[in-house]
């Protein structure tokens, strides 16, 4: 019998040292035999998002298009919500009802998902979930690192050949590099956007230096309405305008890798469900292809959708965003609070407000990474994503 490489392996050790090293995602890989092939894999190491779309999507996106520019290859995309939201779910429960349909109608063998550890709600437990209780246990996000891909060896080993995975743009960039790897007949992905993840001790910062409750937040999210939504377990809502936030504290929270991320939109999956590009209260899908056609076409019947719609102008914006974080300004509440109101009077909403927060984060990304790791700045930044920045004036 043939022995293929990466059975050999072994993973690295708890503790080690990431071949990414500070700009380590901890995605996971490392932690299965699979490390043997991270210099090719790791979104970090090397970017090959243009590569990857073609594999997974056929194509890769055309830069001249302002669709595929932000938000990668798209077949479609809407607005959505669930008809009968699913209690507890951070939104009404999409992400989850694909995920159940998928192992009720044996599509999947199994679904990769985060739970949470008993001990701490927000420290996050990949699992292979086999059963819909098993899914609907993994609800709400998780909003630090995870290692999503340590369950690799597992699928192997279990025999599984039909897989759905959930997860974020890094992790999904390592998976499509090794997915030849994992002998599936079939894989599914379901991508969240994703942007400034933390560390379990940069998250409880980031709450107490900004919630007014930390030790009873449930979830949160930066909101359309330029306001941070923290759900308590009392079921109130606490709104944090984002131009009150301390950002003189909170600039070295977030993870490197996430610093010198350019993937929000996760563009390697088949189907993407956030809230970036919907009105307040939608969510917004994308499909990307025809496997993500299949993932949706489940539940459209459970939906109400409305096409995806674009108003304003985050041009000006952006601009004075730039210099505003750069040297960590922050707004007196009272200021922070009216400001807020007016920008979500007259501010970007929809697909608009989806490239406000793209050109905010990637004008950010590039000075950081121009800063920081200059040496990987031309082989790390992906053309449609110098061609976002090239659009804004940049400090040195």
């Amino acid at each position: 019998m043939t022995v293929s490489p990466h059975s050999k392996a072994k993973a690295l050790k708890p503790g080690s040292r990431r071949p990414a090293k500070e700009l380590c995602s901890e995605c996971g890989l490392c932690d299965t035999y699979y490390v043997h092939y991270v210099k090719e894999a790791c979104a970090f190491l090397n970017q090959q998002i243009a590569e990857l779309e073609t594999v997974a999507h056929d194509r890769s996106r055309d830069l001249d298009n302002d669709l595929d520019l932000y938000f990668g290859v798209n077949q479609e995309m809407i607005a959505a919500r669930k008809k009968e939201p699913i209690e507890g779910a951070q939104w009404t429960g999409i992400v989850s009802t694909i995920a159940c349909e998928m192992l009720e109608r044996k599509m999947v063998e199994g679904v990769v998902c985060v739970q949470n550890t008993a001990e701490d709600r927000f420290q996050p437990m990949p699992i292979i979930a086999r059963t819909p209780e098993e899914v609907l246990a993994a609800k709400v996000n998780k909003p630090t690192l995870s290692p999503n891909l340590n369950v690799l060896e597992q699928i192997e080993q279990s025999g599984m050949k039909r897989l759905l995975v959930i997860g974020v743009g890094c992790q999904i960039q390592a998976l499509r590099a090794v997915e030849k790897e994992l002998g599936l007949e079939k894989l599914y992905i379901l991508g969240t956007p994703c942007v400034d993840n933390v560390s379990r001790e940069g998250l409880q910062k980031f709450l107490n230096t900004t919630s007014r409750s930390p030790e009873t937040v449930v979830h949160y999210e930066f909101m359309q309405d330029f306001r941070i939504h923290f759900k308590h377990e009392d079921g109130s809502i606490e709104k944090v305008p984002f131009f009150g936030l301390k950002t003189n504290k909170l600039k070295d929270v977030f993870a490197p890798s996430c610093m010198s991320c350019f993937d929000y939109v996760n563009s390697l999956a088949d189907l993407v469900v956030g809230y970036m590009g919907a009105p307040f209260g939608w969510q917004w899908i994308v499909v990307r292809n025809d496997t993500g056609k299949e993932m949706l076409d489940l539940v459209r019947e459970q939906l109400n959708t409305q096409p995806v719609m674009s108003q304003g102008d985050r041009s000006n914006a952006v601009q004075q965003s730039i210099p505003a974080y750069d040297k960590g300004v922050t707004l007196p509440m009272w200021a922070a609070k009216m400001m807020g109101v007016v920008i979500e009077r007259i501010g970007p909403k929809g697909l608009e407000y989806a490239r406000f927060s793209i050109d905010s984060h990637f004008t950010r990304n590039y000075l950081y990474l121009k800063r920081n790791y200059p040496q990987k700045l031309a082989s790390h930044v992906p053309e449609y994503a110098k061609k976002i920045v090239s659009q804004y004036k940049l400090p040195d």
